[in-house]
């Protein structure tokens, strides 16, 4: 009967490498616990989690969570070294899944220090955490489309540049001058985006597949000139008349009774109409591309072009058609941070996360799921790096404003060298 350590031995001396590696990587966030977090706590203070977000909300109300702080980082810290000497001993099987496990330990010790002796309101920032990985996970979704079929998108953040431009001034100017009323003018600046979105998926789909450029230069070329563009309009015509910048935004909406629910309720139903467009997308998604035609298609299209043509699949068709699709999920994307979000347009406002949505996918392992699972993890870094300056932590804001980045290097270096992409992934086809 084979131990844990043989059966990763039997796939190569690099699992076995990364495997204690892992172990080290264990022990030393319980060490880190112990000597950064717990030993200079007081023995006396607590640490009070909120639970309820307050304000408006219909959530069924229960008593915060108040924990002994030195006593609970001291609980994390032994389980992070129990593991860390258990992976280095005899292995996990499922070491990802240890993996979270240690990540969350460390987030929640890391909170119980932040917040030792003060108040911390937990679902509000889960709910942050949410808003921000939006974006992200919808631009990890368009790059699961895009390289499903075997076309790379590197331009995700042009393409949510752009939508967020187009979604701003044609909102603007539907509410502003033609004086539609909020519901028509939010819905005409959303279908603006998307249609902007789409063009540029159908720019980058005509110079991959019709003239084969190359994917990476086709793409950062895109990301050029949506930059460009949205910079010197934004220059010329939003900040002069700026009352083409200022759409609104989509109001929040409770769902009844799931609502009620403590915790999950606030965080998940009751937010605004794109973030339910988001959880609909991902289910549609993950369907159609398990468990229909055009999934197999697409699958079959990103693994063997060669092979799916021979068998009657149009490989140009399918990659036009979900290259087209993707952009159209990076322009909601991108008009998510309009309005959805802060309801006027800035330059360069996207801030990266066209990337982060990439590193996302990869983490995700080109699934749709995967991709938002991944994307919550970077809206939690980026939510917590706010919240941390507001309780006053002892650490320089430039770090802070760092973590959404660090963590997006973090993840791409440690599961890179597992994450496998399509076979065909960014390879041109040429049909014989």
């Amino acid at each position: 009967m084979s131990t844990p350590w043989q059966a990763v031995g039997a796939r190569g001396s690099v699992s076995i490498r990364r495997a204690r590696t892992y172990g080290f990587v264990f022990l030393a966030a319980g060490l880190f616990i112990f000597l950064l977090f717990a030993r200079g706590l007081p023995a006396v203070q607590t640490t009070t989690f909120v639970l309820h977000p307050g304000g408006a909300s219909q959530a069924l109300p229960i008593p915060d969570l108040t924990l002994p702080s030195q006593t609970t980082l001291y609980i994390l810290a032994l389980l992070c070294v129990f593991l860390g000497g258990w992976q280095l001993a005899r292995g996990f099987r499922r070491v990802n899944l240890v993996l979270g496990i240690i990540a969350g330990a460390f987030v929640i010790a890391f909170l119980t220090w932040a917040a030792s002796g003060k108040s911390f309101n937990l679902t509000g920032l889960l709910n942050s955490a949410l808003l921000r990985a939006v974006p992200i996970a919808l631009a990890g979704l368009s790059g699961v489309l895009c390289e499903r079929c075997a076309v790379i998108n590197i331009a995700i953040e042009g393409m949510m540049l752009t939508g967020a431009f187009t979604a701003a001034l044609m909102g603007s100017v539907a509410a502003n001058v033609w004086k539609w009323p909020a519901p028509a003018s939010l819905t005409f600046g959303l279908i603006s985006a998307l249609m902007a979105g789409a063009l540029l998926g159908l720019l980058l789909a005509v110079l991959a597949v019709r003239f084969k450029v190359d994917q990476i230069i086709a793409g950062t070329a895109i990301n050029i000139l949506a930059t460009g563009i949205t910079s010197f309009l934004s220059a010329r015509i939003l900040s002069e008349f700026q009352y083409l910048n200022n759409p609104g935004i989509f109001r929040p909406v409770s769902l009844p009774l799931l609502s009620k629910i403590p915790i999950i309720g606030p965080v998940f139903f009751e937010q605004n109409i794109l973030v339910y467009v988001l959880f609909i997308l991902l289910a549609a998604v993950h369907i159609m591309l398990f468990y229909t035609r055009w999934g197999l298609r697409t699958r079959a299209v990103g693994e063997h072009p060669r092979a799916a043509d021979t068998l009657g699949v149009n490989v140009f068709r399918t990659r036009y058609i979900n290259v087209t699709l993707g952009g159209m999920v990076a322009g909601l994307a991108g008009a998510f941070l309009i309005l959805g979000s802060v309801g006027r347009f800035d330059e360069l406002m996207t801030a990266g996360k066209g990337f982060i949505g990439l590193a996302a996918m990869i983490f995700g392992k080109w699934t749709p799921f995967g991709a938002f699972g991944a994307a919550l993890i970077f809206g939690f870094a980026d939510a917590l790096q706010t919240k941390l300056a507001i309780l006053a932590v002892p650490i320089p804001s430039q770090f802070l404003l760092m973590a959404p980045y660090l963590v997006t290097m973090i993840v791409l270096a440690g599961v890179i060298g597992e994450a496998i992409p399509p076979a065909a992934d960014g390879q041109p086809y040429e049909k014989q």
